[in-house]
């Protein structure tokens, strides 16, 4: 089968090699979309993952072969590329590990996964795809569980603002998720055009360019005042969590959403004395996934909103494709058709 090989900084290599066969107890899984996750340009970037790996865990495609002992699913079944129930025993160590960091233990998986043709999943593993969610939607279902789980570790009630920093992919659907819960009121900072019209099209009521207009000043301005009752950042940049502290109301709350791989330097003293909570956030829960899957199949989360003509490419231009996210981009969500 083709596979999208990691082999060392910056560098994938697509080739052939052997198509995984089910053990007992696994599906095979042949996959249709393959969506690309920002914390897989970060492991491009900066030659964080194993030698050798197939990266890729945002997918959705069908079950090709099962093996012994498999009795919830058949060939020709619809499925998320995750999302099932931990057995007992088998929660991985993000959510167990007593100190657990991301940036020395995140990138240990050599399994191959979604930048393939066929992957191997357990049987517990997949979630059974709506019939009226399309693959390039159930292929967003890992990102939308981390927007959905960020909102649900939140404080948003119902009648909230809502800011969020940054309409990239999680932006777009923290925005939408927050809508779900029951926000009134959106309101979004991002400079690039097409994911400002974007955020406009998905929910937000406000978008504020922070190149043209302070986005603090404007987010305090659009709430009489007073700030939004939670500000997520999902960006991640150098200044955008201070931003987030700055702009957030007194006793309200910030979520950090984003992954940032660089020092975020913080003024404490600006914003300390409204007494504000912060909460990170990170990945997402099975429940997250099954709410996820929900909020696509009811419409309540637009996945198409989130992808143009420019946001499918093939595995063969996988090195171009991460070479080009690795730097500021206006693009949407990317998926591969495989």
């Amino acid at each position: 089968m083709k596979a999208a090989v990691y082999r060392s900084k910056q560098r994938f290599e697509v080739r052939e090699i052997p198509t995984p066969e089910p053990g007992p107890g696994q599906v095979q899984v042949k996959i249709h979309r393959s969506a690309i996750c920002g914390t897989d340009v970060h492991a491009f970037m900066y030659d964080l993952a194993p030698s050798g790996a197939v990266l890729g865990h945002e997918f959705a495609g069908v079950i090709s072969a099962v093996g012994d002992g498999v009795t919830r699913w058949k060939e020709g079944d619809r499925v998320t590329g995750g999302g099932g129930d931990y057995p007992l025993g088998e929660v991985p160590p993000v959510r167990t590990h007593p100190r657990y960091n991301y940036r020395t233990m995140g990138f240990t998986n050599t399994v191959t996964r979604g930048y393939a043709e066929y992957t191997l999943l357990d049987d517990w593993a997949p979630l059974a795809i709506p019939d009226e969610v399309p693959d390039e939607a159930a292929a967003l279902t890992e990102p939308c569980a981390v927007a959905v789980h960020a909102v649900r570790r939140s404080r948003v009630r119902l009648g909230d603002t809502v800011g969020v920093i940054g309409a990239g992919p999680i932006g777009l659907l923290v925005t939408q998720a927050a809508r779900a819960a029951g926000a009134s009121r959106v309101i979004v900072s991002e400079p690039a055009p097409g994911r400002a019209a974007a955020a406009k099209t998905v929910g937000a009521d406000d978008v504020i360019d922070p190149f043209e207009q302070d986005a603090v000043e404007r987010m305090v301005e659009l709430t009489g005042g007073v700030g939004p009752d939670v500000v997520f950042d999902c960006a991640g940049l150098k200044n955008t969590l201070q931003q987030a502290f700055d702009a957030v109301k007194r006793a309200g709350q910030v979520v950090l959403v984003a992954v940032p791989w660089e020092e975020m330097p913080l003024l404490a003293a600006e914003w300390m004395a409204r007494e504000i909570d912060f909460r990170s956030s990170w990945g997402g829960l099975p429940e997250d996934w099954q709410i996820s899957l929900q909020l696509l199949a009811d419409e309540k989360i637009s996945a198409s909103a989130m992808m143009s003509d420019t946001s499918f490419v093939s595995l063969d231009e996988i090195q171009e494709t991460f070479e080009a996210l690795m730097q500021p981009t206006t693009q949407l969500q990317t998926v591969i058709r495989i």
